[in-house]
């Protein structure tokens, strides 16, 4: 069965300085029309840094969608014309002041293709070493910088502290992949 759906008409809703939003209709392979509610996104990746002593760096930030804030790893927009790989080490640098020695793509994946296009890619970052000319924050960025051991994160996850999606999926490779 051909599970195509082909846009017949795309209106713009609203474009903002993060998300644009789109009212879409599409035509089912069946030939009916359906609505979707589409958000282009930019790109984004996420970086799980592990320290030399076993933990990885995690920040805690307000989030305004939520209005609460969240544990993550430190993760951020693929700006237009950059590459993934260089997102990553430059966000690395901007949220922790670090720079990688070796950095390794873990997983790819859409955040919540259901509504968005959003695609994200996981590194792992080690050899970590702090960087001289730290990179300034993105406006508004407030950020508080800590590190937990595995135990640790995974406890988080279990006790609700850390919900955010990107972040538990690199905990549980991190968990997977240690011997």
């Amino acid at each position: 069965m051909d599970l195509e759906e082909k846009v017949v008409k795309s209106v713009s809703r609203y474009k903002g300085e993060i998300v644009d939003v789109y009212q879409q209709t599409v035509e089912l392979p069946d030939g009916t029309l359906a609505n979707r509610d589409v958000v282009k996104h930019q790109d984004a990746i996420a970086i799980l840094a592990l320290t030399a002593d076993g933990k990885a760096i995690f920040e805690k930030q307000w989030r305004a969608p939520i209005a609460k804030p969240t544990i993550e790893i430190p993760a951020g927009k693929v700006e237009p014309g950059e590459d993934f790989l260089e997102t990553a080490k430059r966000e690395l640098n901007e949220e922790t002041g670090y720079a990688a020695g070796k950095i390794e793509k873990m997983v790819g994946f859409y955040s919540a293709p259901g509504f968005t296009d959003e695609y994200m890619t996981v590194y792992k970052a080690t050899d970590l070493k702090p960087v001289e000319d730290k990179l300034p924050r993105d406006q508004g960025e407030n950020l508080k910088v800590f590190e937990l051991s595995l135990s640790e994160a995974l406890k988080a996850i279990e006790d609700g502290k850390i919900e955010d999606a990107k972040t538990v999926l690199a905990i549980y490779h991190w968990q997977a992949t240690t011997k």
